[in-house]
């Protein structure tokens, strides 16, 4: 029989929360894809001709199809759903195998695989399948802690194989994703102080080697560029100096006032800022709404990461808690990472803004993530049937 303290435990505020960040998201997305307009005579006429809406409408459907995904992840019990979770990774990795031999190559990095007219980002899948997987891993060494030798090659072994798939894309965004995550669940998981310090250190250690032999010219151009925008102010560094242009020419209430966004055009729709509609999506929206705006998509995000934190402080178990910290994790580096590069205090990565970036990929996963959020937190009692 059903059990109404499933119903009773759902967290509603978190579930409207992620609507409110989407629906902000789905408005910056219009803005972004409209095209230039003329006042005069005709103008209102124009501006309603101006506005493509074939991407907001594609992720509305990327929304409600998660919608179905997250429904599906609430309702299996996670300690189920952890024990599937090791076909799950190696699916996963089957995928990127897939994309470094015929994927897809945008941005400079082989990341996609096609299907039909839409392209699949198996790399985005990677990140809630070491979540899964690091938790299952985790959880069985409740009582005896992480900290030996065994355990730890086994927890940095789950975590190397889709890492290194993911670098040689090269997709150093979701690889340092990836990294946080893992840093994230191992503080939770009980990790020695001194054996944390050993892997920061060791992490600093590696930079010249990682620097020298692994990263390519133009992502060693992207952190120089980061450092000063000024050495390419017409290549590279016009991603981070028109975005906080963008950023700051919505100054405290944005383009609201004297016929606003609607009858003056913005950077993004002058095509001055790239990738509006996906990794700058936050300087579209800080423009047309200003600081106000800005500031309150930062409160709604702190709100998400604190509630997720809080299930996963009255989790039933271990499992649930670390499932709950490597998505608060996950989505705590995407919104400081993305906010920051389009705000010019991060290098920019191409990490898309959770729940508000166009992608049907990222939606998802941030849907099945928050999914398993909500069913850790439904689950916190014990359910008989």
């Amino acid at each position: 029989m059903f059990d109404k303290r499933l119903v009773r435990n759902f967290d509603f505020a978190l579930l409207i929360i992620i609507l409110l960040i989407t629906v902000i998201g789905l408005f910056g997305i219009m803005l972004a894809t409209r095209s230039p307009v003329e006042t005069g005579d005709n103008a209102v006429s124009e501006i309603f001709g101006s506005f493509n809406m074939r991407q907001v409408k594609l992720q509305i459907v990327w929304f409600v199809s998660g919608l179905v995904l997250m429904l599906v992840a609430v309702s299996i019990d996670y300690h189920t759903l952890i024990d599937l979770s090791v076909y799950f990774y190696w699916i996963v990795i089957a995928m990127l195998i897939a994309v470094k031999m015929k994927g897809q190559t945008r941005g400079g990095a082989q990341s996609w695989i096609p299907i039909g007219p839409y392209q699949l980002q198996p790399s985005e899948f990677a990140k809630i399948s070491v979540i899964l997987s690091l938790a299952r891993i985790m959880a069985k060494k409740e009582e005896t802690g992480i900290n030996d030798f065994r355990s730890m090659t086994q927890i940095l072994l789950t975590l190397a194989v889709p890492f290194v798939f993911i670098v040689i894309q090269p997709d150093l965004g979701t690889a340092l994703v990836l990294i946080v995550i893992f840093m994230g669940m191992i503080f939770v998981a009980g990790i020695d102080y001194k054996l944390l310090f050993g892997v920061i250190g060791a992490g600093v250690a590696a930079v010249p080697l990682v620097w020298f032999k692994f990263l390519d010219k133009f992502q060693k151009n992207r952190i120089l560029v980061f450092l000063n925008p000024g050495l390419d102010p017409t290549g590279k560094g016009m991603q981070a100096i028109q975005s906080r242009m963008a950023v700051g020419s919505g100054q405290l209430t944005g383009r609201l006032g004297s016929g606003g966004f609607l009858f003056h055009n913005m950077l993004s729709q002058l095509n001055f800022l790239p990738a509006k509609d996906t990794d700058f999506i936050f300087a579209v929206i800080a423009e047309a709404l200003g600081f106000l705006g800005g500031i309150t998509i930062i409160v709604l995000y702190l709100f998400l990461i604190i509630r997720t934190i809080r299930i996963a402080s009255k989790a039933r178990d271990h499992l649930g808690s670390l499932i709950c910290i490597g998505v608060a994790s996950m989505l705590l580096f995407h919104v400081f990472e993305n906010i920051g590069m389009c705000m010019g205090i991060m290098p920019i990565t191409g990490i898309p803004l959770p729940f508000m970036s166009y992608g049907g990929s990222s939606m998802w996963i941030n849907m099945i993530s928050f999914g398993l959020v909500l069913n850790v937190g439904m689950r916190r009692q014990k359910i008989t049937f």
